[in-house]
């Protein structure tokens, strides 16, 4: 029998209330997004998890409108209460601004219980493209890491999105608050497949594995060759594993972004198959115990 999958990294949206999607089409790293302008509701996601064993999820927030981040958490629970479906919430707060504990607040009571992670995008990369964030190291920012503390006094992870040019200043970041679990988004963005670039991710990636508060998500794999296969995920996945341990990775969809190249059930099946040389324990860690534990679902 198959294990059961915990989605740790998926997404619903309403057009209207999406500036990137609803406003007009600009570049983007997954390439041309016109099947995406609509809305995904929980319905849609459900129609597409489900058949591939998904049996708890983990909703991340999509950049809604500026000051619609409390609102998305409520969009998000109405989904939830509705379908049983998301489990848990990751919201958007922009953690320089000096009222990041009252969003924090007010999201957490707006969730009903849901809310486990932040995510503000930091993400810097010398390609435009790529880029995220304005500059590289917000993440050193006195006023950002103020932030970072609210987010740590409720009890919160944070959903660290970072290139492997970042990844220095990640772990000094992990180091400075131990009392935070740090989960590393899309095994830690991967986007240069040169030996340099090979070696870069890998250098940073032991760093980071070093941080006992760090965990990551095996997601988002396909976004730069905007693809799902074995062959190009399985170097990633089994390193990535090798690293930190099936305990400290977790499935990710990052649907229905994933949708613009593949099926929801061809990423799982293409997950399973590259989860092959673990154990049956390692593979249910990845597939669903490590989410179960790290998001307290």
């Amino acid at each position: 029998m198959s294990e059961p999958v915990i989605d740790s990294h998926h997404h619903i949206w309403r057009l209207a209330a999406t500036p990137w999607l609803a406003g007009p089409p600009v570049p983007r790293i997954f390439g041309a997004y016109e099947p995406l302008r609509r809305d995904y509701t929980i319905e849609d996601y459900l129609a597409d998890a489900r058949p591939a064993g998904v049996v708890k999820s983990v909703f991340v927030q999509v950049n809604v409108a500026s000051g619609g981040e409390v609102e998305e958490v409520a969009f998000a629970r109405q989904a939830a209460e509705r379908s049983g479906f998301p489990h848990a919430m990751t919201c958007f707060a922009d953690l320089a601004a000096p009222d990041v504990g009252e969003v924090l607040d007010r999201a957490l009571d707006a969730a009903g219980g849901r809310l486990r992670a932040v995510r503000q995008q930091i993400h810097w990369h010398e390609k435009p493209l790529y880029r995220f964030a304005p500059r590289p190291d917000v993440m050193n920012d006195p006023a950002w890491r103020r932030g970072l503390a609210e987010v740590g006094r409720r009890s919160l992870h944070f959903e660290l999105q970072v290139f492997p040019g970042q990844m220095r200043d990640a772990v000094a970041l992990a180091h400075d608050f131990p009392d935070i679990t740090f989960i590393l988004l899309h095994a830690g963005m991967l986007e240069d497949r040169s030996p340099a670039g090979w070696a870069a991710w890998r250098a940073g990636m032991r760093q980071l594995a070093a941080c006992p508060n760090l965990v990551t998500k095996l997601s988002g794999l396909g976004t730069f060759e905007r693809a799902c296969s074995v062959a190009l995920w399985r170097p990633v996945v089994e390193e990535t594993v090798a690293m930190l341990g099936p305990g400290r990775c977790m499935f990710g969809s990052n649907f229905p972004i994933e949708s613009l190249w593949t099926t929801y059930g061809e990423l799982v099946g293409t997950m399973r198959e590259c989860l092959a040389h673990l154990d049956a324990a390692g593979r249910r860690a990845v597939l669903h115990d490590s989410a179960a534990r790290i998001y307290g679902l």
